[in-house]
């Protein structure tokens, strides 16, 4: 079976509401930008044969205000990837906007509480970002917390056997590439400031990519034993 999904990230769309940490607005992308994208999905996946998945991270305050009405305008659903620390503070989604994002069909993961190097962290560490921060997510969004987000796209075998062991039916990655629909890893793609989706979501879902994506897979099994 050959991978055909293609799991795209945002982080913030529009002009940031805090102060960014240093590198971070890269990953901001226009308004205008953001709409186009969404706006042409339909029509990419069905030149391609491939499934694109819109993921966010970090619970930014434009994924309420900017993210799903695009969505819902298109007629799609995205998965936000929320920080259980930032939740309720200036510029990110409080409880009241999660539990209406959830009651339009959005589909609501942890990112972790604090935003931090899981790679780093030891057993107390490892209850706050694995356990700890899924409790206060669901206690906000009133639905069960299934899925998680891998801050900085940093992992080893230690953090994603602890993630299984936690119970996450699906762990999303900054691995850029194709993977399963309903694999356990997910690689995604995190889009930048400059992004263009007329340009660049094209060649990401080519037959070389599919390819590559397949044979990518296939040694992450190995090499996880995911």
């Amino acid at each position: 079976m050959l991978t055909t999904n293609l799991a795209i990230t945002f982080h913030g769309i529009g002009e940031p509401i805090v102060p960014l940490s240093e590198g971070e607005g890269r990953y901001f992308v226009p308004v205008e930008t953001y709409r186009r994208t969404i706006a042409c999905l339909d029509k990419l996946e069905q030149q391609s044969g491939c499934r694109v998945v819109v993921t966010f991270d970090d619970g930014n305050l434009s994924d309420y205000e900017a993210g799903v009405p695009a969505l819902l305008d298109a007629g799609r659903s995205g998965e936000f990837f929320v920080l259980a620390g930032r939740i309720g503070q200036q510029g990110y989604l409080n409880g009241e906007q999660i539990r209406e994002m959830v009651a339009s069909g959005m589909k609501i993961g942890s990112h972790g509480w604090d935003h931090i190097d899981w790679t780093k962290l030891d057993e107390a560490g490892r209850q706050r970002e694995f356990h700890d921060a899924r409790r206060r997510i669901e206690d906000e969004a009133g639905v069960p917390v299934l899925t998680a987000a891998i801050p900085f796209g940093a992992f080893d075998p230690l953090v994603l056997s602890s993630l299984k062991a936690a119970g996450y039916s699906q762990v999303s990655t900054s691995t850029s590439g194709m993977g399963y629909r309903d694999a356990w890893f997910r690689p995604r793609w995190s889009v930048q400031q400059d992004f263009s989706p007329e340009r660049d979501l094209p060649p990401r879902m080519s037959f070389k990519q599919i390819l590559k994506g397949t044979a990518y897979a296939q040694l992450r099994r190995l090499r996880y034993r995911i």
